[in-house]
């Protein structure tokens, strides 16, 4: 029974990604030179600039600040998006 985990531990972590992670070199680049990843960033893209037109238009500052957070996770600068 030692070999258990007590309420709240953790049992070790491995220093080895999950075989379902692809290698960091096989990442898309800014650009999406992946398969379909142009189609997807043009996308993310679109629904940005939608989204922020009409935060914009509203004036709702909450909402394009979470959409500046949600650009930056995504690695889009806002010159792409911004209808500035």
């Amino acid at each position: 029974m030692r070999d258990r985990l007590q309420p709240g531990s953790l049992p070790p972590r491995s220093q080895d990604p999950p075989e379902s992670c692809p290698p960091e070199s096989s990442a898309p680049g800014p650009a999406g030179d992946g398969d379909g990843d142009g189609a997807r960033r043009r996308a993310l893209l679109s629904s940005l600039r939608q989204r922020h037109a009409a935060a914009e238009a509203r004036g709702d500052a909450e909402t394009r600040q979470a959409l500046f957070r949600e650009a930056v996770a995504l690695n889009l600068p806002p010159a792409l998006w911004q209808n500035r």
